[in-house]
């Protein structure tokens, strides 16, 4: 009898191979780091502001000697969690005229929420490393990509990317600030945070502050017969 060919799992048809060390680690050996920064209203600037923003801009172009993606992700805004904190702070409110001005406030926000849609738009800047900077070929790296396997052990592909990447991203930082915008490295829980939603949009809100015990950023079912057990690990 023939044994039915294994299922392949969700992991399988990713690209990602681990997220590790405030790094997103590709099966084909390459790797990025993702910035996410803020953003400035460009029409409310003044014109002498809008004129040195524009040249500030030039400059950071003209600086980049590495290619640098622009991800702009916007998602709908969910406005639950504010509109129960308004509700809780006024059953604490005393003075009635106070507490009225409260609905109307909170009337406000669930009618703008009904009538349109309201969005969170978040700015990111991605640095890739190419499995070419470790000296494998193209084709190559195909094929690791295709199979199991990196093409070198993990640890040194994440140490070169490191020294790749950590120059590349104190320069853009330092670009943006010039900018006026802020800027910071998506760390390990942030990175698993963000794809997992980006692969699950209708998930809502989860913690993923917590990582440690964890294997894979990405982990299968394990589906068992046996009775859970009530045991509390520390």
């Amino acid at each position: 009898m023939i044994s039915p060919a294994p299922i392949a799992s969700t992991q399988d048809h990713l690209d990602i191979e681990d997220i590790r060390d405030n790094l997103v680690l590709l099966k084909d050996g390459s790797a990025c780091l993702i910035l996410q920064t803020t953003a400035i209203n460009f029409s409310l600037l003044s014109e002498g502001e809008q004129d040195a923003t524009i040249y500030a801009y030039a400059g950071l172009l003209n600086s980049l000697a590495f290619p640098v993606q622009i991800l702009i992700k916007s998602t709908k805004k969910d406005v639950t969690s504010y509109l129960s904190l308004l509700n809780a702070q006024k059953q604490k409110i005393a003075n009635q005229l106070l507490k009225t001005q409260l609905e109307k406030y909170q009337k406000f926000i669930q009618s703008i929420v009904a009538n349109n849609e309201v969005l969170d738009k978040k700015f990111y800047l991605i640095i890739p490393f190419s499995s070419l900077e470790l000296g494998i070929s193209s084709t190559l790296s195909s094929s690791f990509k295709k199979s199991s396997g990196l093409p070198i052990p993990k640890d040194q592909i994440l140490t070169k990317a490191k020294n790749s990447l950590i120059p590349k991203r104190d320069h853009l930082i330092s670009q943006l600030t010039r900018l006026g915008l802020k800027t910071k490295q998506l760390t390990t829980p942030e990175l698993i945070k963000l794809f997992y939603q980006a692969y699950n949009p209708d998930s809502g809100s989860i913690d993923f502050s917590e990582t440690a015990g964890y294997d894979a950023p990405i982990v299968g079912a394990n589906i068992s017969n046996e009775e859970p057990k009530n045991e509390v690990k520390p």
